[in-house]
Formats: structure tokens, C-alpha cells, sequence
């Protein structure tokens, strides 16, 4: 199995965004890679995320009700709860890194699942924040994951 990769909301909403198909593109091929190899990992509070957003951003009859089908899709990820344990390890790195709290709590949470990478354009590409590495998806494909190893 390849390293474990934690996908934050905005490479969710980029994959099923026709206005930019240079980053749908590359969405959906970390996506299908993340799929193939049985690395992707993401939160309860992502889902939460997508849901919001999608609605939002893509108005329409059909939009709840395939943005429910990709949420109930994701969840074979098997997001963690949000626990004390998380809150606490965001905090920590809210402390050390000079994160806002929401950032803190995505980065917890890849943590605590054990992904070596953040895919993210949020967080500084190619910072190393404990054990996880950020990478920017629009950046770098997934072919080029073993280059960084």
C-alpha cells in the first residue's frame, strides 16, 4: 500500500468544477490514485465541508442529491469522528505552526490517521509540519509521490 494522503475539501470540489478543467483534471487524478491505491483519507469534518460548499457553489435540482451520493461515497474512507484527541493535536499545532483552528484540525486529524501527506493549496506546499508533509496537488502529480519518498 502506498503512504497514506489526507485530501482537504477544496481538491474534492475542484474534481467536480467544470469552470477550471486544468485543476478538475488534476483532482481527479489524485483522486483515482488515491481511490486505486487505497490511500485516501479525509474527516467528518471534510464531508461537513463538501456538503456546505457543494450546495452552495453549485446550485441546481440534482446538486444535494449527487453531493450526498460522493459524501456516502467517501465515507469507505472511514473519516475518525472528531474526538478529544484530535481537538487536543490541533491545538498543539494551532501553538507550533501559528495555524487557525480549522487548519489545525485538518492537519490533526491527517495525523492522527497516519498520512504521511496533506494534499492541500491551503498550507505551504512542501512544508513538513510533524510527521505530515503538505503537498499542493496542482504542484505535484501523484506519479511523482515516490520522488519524495
Amino acid at each position: 500500500m502506498s503512504a497514506l494522503v489526507f485530501v482537504d475539501t477544496p481538491v474534492l470540489l475542484y474534481s467536480v468544477d467544470e469552470r477550471d478543467p486544468a485543476r478538475q483534471a488534476r483532482a481527479r487524478e489524485w483522486l483515482g490514485w488515491c481511490w486505486q491505491e487505497r490511500a485516501g483519507r479525509i474527516s467528518s469534518q471534510v464531508l461537513n465541508e463538501l456538503y456546505n460548499n457543494a450546495i452552495t457553489r453549485f446550485p441546481g435540482p440534482r446538486t444535494v442529491a449527487l453531493v450526498r451520493a460522493q459524501v456516502r461515497r467517501l465515507r469507505v474512507w472511514q473519516p475518525p469522528h472528531l474526538d478529544a484527541y484530535t481537538v487536543d493535536g490541533a491545538w498543539g499545532l494551532q501553538d507550533r505552526y501559528g495555524l487557525g483552528y480549522w487548519d489545525a484540525l485538518i492537519l490533526s486529524s491527517a495525523h492522527q490517521q497516519g498520512c504521511r501527506y496533506l494534499l492541500s493549496e491551503g498550507f505551504e506546499h512542501g512544508r513538513q509540519m510533524d510527521a505530515v508533509r503538505i503537498l499542493n496537488p496542482y504542484l505535484v502529480a501523484p506519479a511523482e509521490l515516490k520522488d519524495l519518498e
